[in-house]
């Protein structure tokens, strides 16, 4: 399943499309949805945001499109209006005088009006975002150490969207392992400054993501990898799909894996240690 960065990078793609731009053409093959393709012919798409694994996309209707792509969904742009070849299911197009974008295979798909988006269960369910530019390491520190999330193992909690909304499978495991953290070890066994660390590459893993399209390697790694001929997939993460081979820090040892709250998780036995409680 996309993680935040992903959805926030498809965000941006589709907004260079869609965004104050008037609807030249609409395509709608969702049933439920089938009524808003006259609704939203030539009205404007005013804004898009991503909010955790969600994509909104608002009208100036006063309609707001929720979709979120779970595990098979996908959003394609183009520059033209012709449809993309693709075994997908096509649930709904929107054609402006910049190009196109489809949303294919989607099933979670609604519309909600500004009411009902401040009570919809998932997206207020929410903690915040890791991509929101306005958050700040304090307030991840503080979260770590609320009742209903201080006593959870790590590896369970950063899959948990209400403790933030933005981080998967890949991004907990680059984090932990960047910070130094064992993924079994809870907040409240963290001393101070692994609390600091641990809040602080969170919001360093996350926008990296962000910004490199997935890679999470530090950009003088990445660059060397490269240039040994390393390929993307398998030079972008630290620990991620790497059970088995040494470490890339340490070199010592090799990265495991083992499964927490249902999902495998990578790390290294030798770079992230349980420090005594007072570091």
């Amino acid at each position: 399943m996309p993680e935040g960065p992903e959805i926030q990078r498809a965000c941006d793609k589709i907004a260079r499309v869609l965004k104050q731009q008037r609807l030249v053409e609409v395509q709608i093959e969702w049933p439920p949805l089938a009524e808003f393709e006259q609704i939203w012919k030539g009205s404007t798409i005013v804004d898009l945001r991503a909010r955790g694994k969600a994509l909104l996309t608002f009208f100036d209707t006063g309609d707001i499109l929720y979709t979120h792509n779970q595990l098979y969904g996908r959003w394609l742009t183009r520059k033209t209006h012709k449809i993309p070849s693709s075994n997908r299911s096509l649930r709904l197009a929107f054609y402006t005088e910049k190009g196109s974008a489809y949303l294919y295979s989607a099933t979670d798909i609604e519309v909600l009006s500004q009411e009902e988006l401040s009570q919809h269960k998932y997206l207020s369910s929410l903690g915040p975002d890791i991509l929101d530019p306005d958050l700040q390491s304090a307030q991840i520190k503080n979260r770590l150490l609320e009742k209903r999330f201080r006593n959870r193992q790590l590896a369970g909690l950063f899959l948990d969207q209400s403790f933030l909304a933005g981080p998967g499978n890949y991004l907990r495991s680059e984090i932990l392992f960047v910070a130094g953290v064992p993924p079994r070890l809870k907040p409240s066994q963290l001393g101070p400054q692994k609390l600091e660390r641990l809040a602080r590459t969170t919001l360093l893993i996350s926008r990296r993501a962000y910004e490199t399209g997935g890679i999470t390697t530090e950009a003088q790694l990445e660059k060397r990898l490269k240039a040994e001929g390393e390929r993307r997939r398998t030079r972008r993460h630290y620990v991620f799909g790497r059970a088995g081979k040494l470490c890339r820090l340490c070199g010592q040892e090799q990265v495991e894996k083992v499964t927490i709250s249902s999902r495998s998780v990578f790390f290294c036995p030798a770079c992230q240690v349980n420090s005594p409680r007072g570091e």
